[in-house]
Parts: structure tokens; sequence; C-alpha cells
């Protein structure tokens, strides 16, 4: 055990089999909601999403040399991207090529800093910058989440109560609940919003499970499906940089848990490559990109292990789930409703995280470079804004933002530098 109390890395294990298992399905059952949703939103395969999330944890135990007790699931930040690129001419395989290069940025990356050290990173990506980024993520997703709750009108009675229902359910045990309970609201939130579903008549239970197996062949896609898409590559390319300062951010917290400083040892360069390397394979077999989940650090700090025995044997209940055809029936038939309670206060989070970063950091928006920045990148990448590069080729939202306010911010740094040196 380290100094905080905790059981860290793989030098040491829980002390009996039942332990060993109850400690990793509460792993699992806290990336579970978040992980699934992901690919219910942007209709990627829920059970390739789940195997790419238990191999992907492998493989970041594997890059780390089993020092940190993380777990990947899929991560958000794509969502807008990916539902673009499968609505594009090039279809899913776009999907899937764009955030195989964004794999291979975090890899190029991690060898950068192996070599050179993190600090380029700092200056490229501060506070100001990062912070609007998540902020647009969050609420360029808003109108999807009014949409599902049928906040929008056209859709009767029955789908706003269900999204009521959903949405308290988070609220509640987000704010109420104690111990493990605080951890997993999305999940308890899915079953709340599901039953009420079939009181209110959104599921037919006997056409979910009428003709399902008990184990099913995931909708695994390899070589030969992936599409080139320019667009696309650039649509996903810029928020590699925004995902990479959440997964520094989330190591950092991690530390503070466990008592470790993970970006010295194994160091950044490694966290890095596990996460580049797990985003490379889930894509390439057709699944949503992989980050490091609050929820399973939150895990570690109830229970006080942050054995990576844990979070293993969790990846391989993970990769089992994704061929169990009764899960995969009841996922994909969960209500618009009851995801739209959800994300309602999800995406509400992602965006008030981005102010978080930077009352964090405490940027001083009145310094009217800082306001300038801010400013700029939240009205392009919420606007619409788009430029086209050539006649097939277009670099808009999200991606646009991310790369005027790296552009802005080092111009105005230099500016400012100019004028103190006068």
């Amino acid at each position: 055990m380290n100094e905080n109390g905790l059981i860290v890395g793989i030098s040491e294990k829980p002390n009996s089999i039942g332990r060993w298992i109850v400690l990793s399905l509460q792993h699992v059952f806290a990336m579970f909601g978040a992980t699934v949703l992901v690919p219910l939103l942007t209709g990627l395969d829920v059970g390739v999403a789940l195997v790419a999330s238990g191999i992907g944890t492998l493989i970041y135990i594997l890059c780390t040399k089993a020092k940190v007790p993380v777990y990947l699931g899929s991560s958000f930040a794509y969502i807008v991207p990916i539902s673009a690129a499968i609505a594009s001419s090039g279809g899913p395989g776009s999907a899937y090529l764009g955030l195989m290069v964004v794999g291979l940025i975090y890899a190029v990356i991690a060898v950068i800093i192996k070599y050179v050290g993190s600090d380029w990173l700092k200056k490229l990506l501060p506070p100001v910058v990062i912070g609007p980024m998540i902020i647009i993520i969050g609420l360029s997703l808003a109108p999807v989440a009014i949409g599902s709750a049928g906040l929008n009108g056209g859709q009767g009675w029955e789908v706003p109560v269900v999204a009521l229902i959903t949405f308290l359910t988070v609220v509640l045990l987000s704010i109420k609940a104690k111990g493990f309970l605080r951890i997993v609201p999305f999940i308890v939130a899915i079953v709340v919003g599901y039953i009420a579903s079939i009181i209110f008549g959104l599921v037919d239970l006997t056409a979910v499970f009428a003709d399902t197996k008990f184990l099913v062949w995931p909708n695994f896609s390899f070589v030969g499906s992936y599409a080139f898409d320019f667009s696309a590559v650039l649509m996903f390319a810029p928020l590699a940089f925004v995902t990479i300062a959440e997964h520094i951010g989330d190591h950092v917290v991690l530390g503070e848990i466990t008592g470790n400083d993970f970006i010295k040892e194994p160091g950044l360069d490694k966290t890095l490559l596990g996460d580049g390397l797990a985003t490379f394979v889930s894509a390439a077999i057709g699944g949503p990109a992989n980050t490091t989940y609050g929820e399973n650090t939150g895990v570690i700090a109830i229970t006080k292990v942050g054995s990576v025995w844990v979070t293993g044997l969790a990846a391989c209940f993970a990769i089992l789930l994704g061929f169990f055809g009764w899960i995969q029936a009841f996922i994909n038939s969960i209500p618009w409703a009851v995801i739209g309670g959800m994300t309602i206060v999800l995406y509400g989070l992602i965006a008030a995280n981005g102010v978080k970063v930077l009352i964090k950091d405490r940027t001083d928006l009145g310094k009217m470079k800082n306001l300038i920045i801010v400013s700029s990148m939240l009205v392009i990448g919420l606007g619409g804004a788009a430029f086209s590069i050539t006649a097939s080729t277009t670099l808009s939202g999200m991606s646009l933002a991310a790369i005027v306010g790296i552009l802005l911010n080092q111009f105005l740094n230099l500016l400012e530098k100019t004028n103190n040196d006068k």
C-alpha cells in the first residue's frame, strides 16, 4: 500500500477471488452507461464499443507497464465528428479513419514528449484555448439532447415525461446518493427510465427479445471498410489536442487520489501512447475513440483499491459483455426519451467542465487578449462557421474553432511580447 492507504499498480491484488471479481464489476458498472451511450448516439455498434473498451484498457495496461489503474471507455468529445462523418458520402468508414488518425497523433506526440518533454504542449494548449473547446463540444450537442427529450414539440406528452423522470434520476443520484451509487447515476437512470418507458408504452419487450440470441458476434469493421476522406480527417485531428489535455488532467487527478505522480512514472509519453493505441485499435475494428474515465477514478477513491489487476479483469468482463446478445438487445431498445433525459445533464456537464477549466486556471477574462480568444472560439464553434480548403475538403465547427484558438493565442502572445520589448 502507498502513503494514501491505496493498493496501486500491479504489485498487489485483492486478497480473494471474490473481492477481485466484485471490485472489477464495480468498474464495469461505472463505465457501462457512458460507454454505451456513444454508440447509441452515433450509430456505431454497441457490442464493438464494449469490446474495444476492454481491449483498449488492456493495451493501455501493457503500454504503461501495469503501473496506472486507468479504465478506458468511449469518448464523448468525438460524437459530433463521428455523426457528421457517418452522414457524409464517406460513411462510417471515414469516421473510422478519422479516429485512427487521432490515435496516430497521440502516438506522435508521445514520442515527441519522450525526447523533448511536455512544456511545449502546455504552451500550445493553455486553459484559455482548452476551456472554450470543451464548452463548444458540450453546447454543440445541446439540440440533440433537446430533440431526444421531446422538448422541441411534436412527440406527445409521454416522451418529455420519461425524459424528465430520467433527468431527475440522474440529478438526485448525483447530488444525494452516497458511495458507489453516486458514481453510477447514468446506469441507474437508464434502468429507471426504461421502466418508465415500459409503463408509458414506449417499449415493446416482446419485439425486443423475440429473436435475440444469447451470444452474438459484434459488427466489427476491418481493413477494406475504411474510406479516406480528408474533410473527415480535418474534423477529427484538431480535437486530438483537446482530449490530450483532458488525458493529462485525468492522470493528475488520479495521481492526487492515489498519491502517485503518473506524469513522471511511468511517464506522460507512455500513458499517451497507451491511450492513442487504444483509440487506433478501437477505430480499426469499428469502435469509438477511447478515453480515461472519471467514473472509474471515482470507484478507486471509494474502494481504496487502485490495482491494475482489478481494471484488467474489468476489461475482460467488458469484452465478454460485447458478445452477449440480450444485453445488446436491451441497450439498442432504450428509447430516445431516456437518452434525452440523460444527455441534457451530460452535455451540460461537458460544457460546464470547460468553464471549470477557465475558473481553475483563474483565466482573467478582464484581459482583452483572453476575452478575444474565448469569444472568437465560441462564435466560430457554435455559429456554423466553415472554411473550404478545396472543392471537397471543408474545415468547420469545433475543429475550425480549435485551430483558430491555437493560432490566435500564439499570434496574440507574440504581439504582446513585441509590445513589451519596445
